[in-house]
């Protein structure tokens, strides 16, 4: 299974109580055990394991709950937080689940962005090596934060369109009514300190320049389908982290392979966001490392700061 690409929307059959449910444990099953094998924390690998057997149990098709209740029926369940409702639904929206294919190397947010009216390959590619969208959801914050409308070849027009089509597509699991964040949610939009970033920046590259970390093989830009992707997976101040060398396009025209660095994290809830670290090339920080990306909640990040 490690070696198969996304599964199509259709893979998700609704229905009785079994299929859809039973993909999605396997999917989740899969996340674990592969997490497990990158020496991820176990907290996180019994976690995906226990939502499995949840999900394994769901006297209901998932599908039907998404449909009656949204995320807060998710939520309810036992062993399912907020970032697996979430992983949930873009499973059963998408076919697709970005962070098990991320794990995997094969993890390409391209198709799944052109899945929006409107949106071609290479604007989705120039959109996701701008603004590190990956999800259907972060490139909705983007619509609505400014940042989507100053990629070129969007504007406001086209900004406009793609905000009142992604409004349709993600309506599906949404609750009625809007919810205040909770204290969960209100403490990962802050996101980890600059200083825990560079730090988890730091340890990726002399980990992976030792040979101290498992390599995958990344399916884009790979013809040879060689392991030459280090990933570290690792902990800081109550975040789980998972670093990776980026595998853009845009890494790859720049020949920066081995030096821009994305930075998923996750808190207890597994809801997650994500930094770039990159060395800056021109100003006052030149040959200095900083921090490229949004937090959680599409806020802008702090300003590039020097590692220290």
């Amino acid at each position: 299974m490690h070696g198969e690409t996304a599964v199509a929307v259709a893979s998700l059959p609704a229905g009785g109580a079994g299929p859809c449910n039973a993909l999605c444990a396997e999917r989740l099953r899969e996340a674990a055990s592969l997490l497990e094998a990158q020496g991820a924390n176990p907290f996180r690998v019994s976690a995906y394991r226990r939502a499995a057997d949840t999900l394994r149990d769901l006297p209901e098709d998932l599908t039907s709950l998404i449909d009656r209740e949204g995320m807060p029926g998710l939520e309810a369940l036992p062993g399912i937080g907020h970032g697996i409702a979430s992983a949930l639904l873009e499973m059963t929206r998408t076919g697709r689940w970005m962070q098990l294919e991320r794990l995997r190397g094969g993890a390409d947010p391209i198709p799944l962005l052109t899945t929006v009216p409107g949106l071609g390959h290479r604007l989705a590619e120039r959109i996701h090596d701008e603004l590190h969208v990956d999800t259907l959801e972060e490139l909705e914050l983007a619509a609505h934060d400014g940042r989507l409308a100053t990629v070129t070849g969007v504007g406001p027009r086209r900004t406009a369109a793609i905000r009142a089509s992604l409004q349709t597509m993600l309506a599906r699991g949404r609750p009625r009514r809007f919810a205040a964040p909770t204290s969960m949610e209100a403490a990962a939009q802050c996101g980890p300190s600059i200083a825990v970033l560079l730090d988890v920046d730091r340890e990726y590259r002399e980990r992976a320049a030792a040979g101290a970390l498992p390599t995958i093989a990344p399916r884009r830009f790979n013809p040879s389908g060689a392991a030459w992707l280090p990933v570290l997976h690792t902990e800081r101040d109550g975040w789980h982290f998972t670093a990776l060398f980026s595998n853009t396009a845009l890494a790859h025209q720049l020949h920066r392979t081995h030096d821009w660095v994305v930075l998923y994290f996750y808190d207890d809830q597994h809801v997650e966001g994500q930094h770039t670290v990159v060395t800056e090339t021109h100003g006052a920080l030149a040959g200095k490392r900083v921090v490229r990306g949004h937090s959680p909640g599409g806020r802008a990040s702090p300003a590039p700061a020097q590692m220290k």
